[in-house]
């Protein structure tokens, strides 16, 4: 992502009260929300929110951006405690549940993590520096790349987003994929 130059006060207070009312609209009405009703709820006008949000995928990347920080520091610092395969089955079921925190935002994953914020780019660097070591430990076949991971991340959140309690079931499919991408 590009640096963004400061903003206005004015500026800055409505980029703030967009997020504030994207998280509080998702979290009750999921990602697909008509994006009228988060710059309704923001009270500004569309325009302002296309301005500093060009598309779904940026709002959803910004508002989602702390998360993905936090889910990236979370996931290096655990990472050292466990095997290399260990470390990237857990970054993916901890991935799989991140993306199920806005109903419909699975769908977006793959794009949303190339937006390019602070959270975005942490998350795709921690997990693509997780498989790099699982390969270079030889416990994941190298033909594996971090897109293949995402792709099955975004599987696995679709299949399970609408379960009331979807942790067994992630972790079930998150195992069949590990079991499909050990090197033997």
């Amino acid at each position: 992502m590009a640096e963004e130059t400061p903003l206005r006060a004015d500026a800055r207070l409505n980029k703030e009260r967009i997020l504030a009312a994207a998280e509080e609209v998702f979290m009750e009405r999921g990602a697909g929300v008509s994006l009228d009703e988060v710059a309704k709820r923001a009270g500004v006008g569309i325009g302002t929110l296309y301005r500093r949000f060009p598309t779904r995928e940026d709002l959803l990347a910004a508002a989602y951006s702390v998360r993905f920080l936090a889910f990236a520091e979370t996931s290096r610092a655990r990472a050292a405690n466990f095997a290399p395969s260990d470390a990237l089955r857990a970054y993916l079921e901890e991935l799989v549940q991140y993306s199920n925190v806005y109903r419909g935002f699975a769908a977006s994953l793959g794009t949303v993590l190339q937006i390019g914020t602070p959270g975005c780019l942490a998350t795709s660097e921690e997990g693509a520096r997780l498989l790099r070591i699982a390969q270079e430990a030889g416990a994941v076949r190298p033909d594996v790349s971090f897109d293949d991971i995402v792709c099955v991340a975004t599987a696995i959140s679709l299949a399970t987003e609408k379960d009331g309690s979807p942790r067994a079931r992630i972790s079930h499919l998150v195992a069949i994929f590990m079991n499909g991408i050990v090197e033997r």
